[in-house]
């Protein structure tokens, strides 16, 4: 059965209000859709779909949307299917910069965030372990994790660079039997280019433009989240450290405090996570220049993030059967997810320590540094509201959006006592 444009669009806006709750919950979520209530996937070509989102860069939960409504009705399906997976919470976290820039630095306001961030450093321990669960099965796999760790947390080390070489062991070092790629369905080579020679202008022609007539802040973004977009693997909790390390420590665009609140909104809004990359940017444009230049940063940050998952998936699905059967692929996969586990370990330490202790220094022996904090500035509320946010996510287990709201209260009460 093939759905009409109209149905295509009724349905992928459904599931953009509702995808609440991270890649898993909207994977799953999208599972009932397509493949559960209606016959417009089975489940080998849905599982597929998931593997080959798996190995691009970028949201794997908005690229499987684009996926399955290129499979169902062309690229317009895929244009309708992956922007209303994106525009429901790029809306919502409009507003709240909106409401954050006026109101973030009211006491009440800040002590509900001390409760948001508290849920943050649990949100992203549940991701760690989550994943290594999946990743880490084997004594090669927890050592690219350990070194990747390291890598990051001592040596300060470009998350790319950490990503690119956990991607090259996993290739060069895969032993596995080599299958020969079915050549059924496959796509025509004038095709794939006429695919780039459309979207690649696209998504960089706006970016040289800001360059060229010297828009310097909102070229800056640009160009920052076109390259976060190329190497955004493991999804956004892995990309977080490399963000901070530049809109926080290389250009100073935003402090360590707003982009764990960041964080923390972009956990209660629906569609990807990496929509806090549109925070950040409205934010910094909001400090700069007020509401209109954050309009245009958000715009910008959309932009440079988004459209590259239409030029994968537009350039890759053709291929899908082709790459299903490359298990070099998927060794080089495995390796990067590996190392993403050591990058989320060291995200989980570096907002545990911003959002516990006080003060946090910085001492280094030559190419080494360690963030040393101080342990008479420990933070006695936010220390008690982690572990309340740990009971009700790892005991209790009640929901994401269920949690942050508890814990906006209890931020509250705290302040009050």
């Amino acid at each position: 059965m093939t759905p009409t444009l109209a149905e295509v669009f009724k349905v992928f806006g459904r599931i953009g209000l509702l995808s609440f709750g991270g890649p898993a919950a909207q994977i799953s979520l999208m599972h009932q859709e397509l493949v559960e209530r209606r016959p417009w996937l089975d489940e080998q070509t849905y599982l597929r779909a998931l593997s080959l989102c798996m190995l691009l860069p970028g949201p794997e939960a908005m690229q499987l949307a684009t996926y399955a409504g290129w499979r169902l009705r062309g690229v317009a399906g895929g244009l309708i299917a992956g922007s209303l997976f994106v525009l429901p919470g790029a809306l919502v976290i409009a507003v709240l910069v909106a409401l954050y820039s006026a109101f973030g630095d009211v006491p009440l306001v800040q002590s509900a965030f001390t409760g948001i961030k508290a849920t943050v450093i649990v949100i992203v321990l549940q991701a760690l372990r989550n994943l290594s669960r999946k990743a880490l099965n084997d004594r090669e796999h927890r050592t690219i994790a350990i070194l990747s760790f390291l890598a990051i947390f001592l040596l300060n080390l470009p998350f790319p660079a950490i990503i690119f070489v956990a991607a090259a062991w996993g290739y060069v070092t895969f032993k596995g039997p080599v299958e020969t790629p079915t050549r059924e369905g496959t796509p025509h080579l004038a095709r794939s280019l006429r695919t780039i020679a459309v979207w690649l202008p696209l998504w960089l022609g706006p970016l040289v433009a800001l360059s060229v007539t010297g828009h310097q802040l909102l070229s800056d973004l640009g160009w920052f989240f076109a390259r976060l977009a190329v190497v955004t693997f493991g999804g956004a909790y892995a990309v977080l450290a490399y963000m901070t390390q530049t809109v926080v420590g290389q250009y100073h665009w935003i402090s360590t405090d707003q982009m764990i609140d960041g964080l923390g909104l972009a956990e209660t809004t629906p569609g990807p996570l990496i929509l806090v990359t549109q925070f950040v940017a409205m934010l910094t444009g909001q400090l700069t220049g007020g509401f209109t230049l954050a309009l245009a940063a958000g715009a910008v940050a959309l932009w440079a993030t988004f459209v590259p998952c239409f030029l994968w998936i537009f350039l890759a699905a053709p291929y899908l059967d082709r790459l299903a059967a490359r298990p070099r692929l998927s060794a080089a996969l495995h390796g990067i997810t590996a190392a993403v586990v050591g990058v989320i370990l060291n995200l989980s330490v570096w907002f545990a320590l911003n959002v516990l202790f006080e003060s946090v220094s910085e001492k280094s022996w030559g190419p080494l540094a360690i963030p040393m904090p101080q342990i008479s500035a420990l933070n006695f509320t936010a220390f008690g509201l982690t572990i309340l946010a740990g009971t009700l996510i790892f005991r209790l287990k009640l929901g994401m959006g269920t949690v942050l709201a508890l814990m906006s209260i209890a931020g509250l009460a705290a302040h009050n006592i």
